[in-house]
């Protein structure tokens, strides 16, 4: 008996931009609409540190992405 095989995901399913775009950008929203009202002054670093960790989340993707394209050898597959 063998298993089917499996079939590939599609690339729109595998693309992380969109979701480090979209968390960046509400963490970005948050940020403004938290220091424009005194009262949630106490969610200021929260969401300072969700605004850099979308920063630093798409700065390792454009890093990897760029290994990856010139080839380099412990680059991930598949960000091209």
């Amino acid at each position: 008996m063998t298993t089917p095989p499996v079939p590939e995901i599609p690339p729109r399913f595998t693309d992380p931009r969109p979701v480090l775009a979209v968390g960046t950008i509400g963490f970005l929203i948050a940020t403004v609409a938290v220091w424009a009202n005194d009262a949630w002054a106490t969610a200021r670093p929260v969401c300072l540190m969700g605004l850099a960790v979308g920063l630093l989340g798409y700065t390792i993707f454009a890093i990897q992405r760029r290994s990856a394209r010139r080839g380099d050898k412990g680059a991930q597959l598949g960000l091209d």
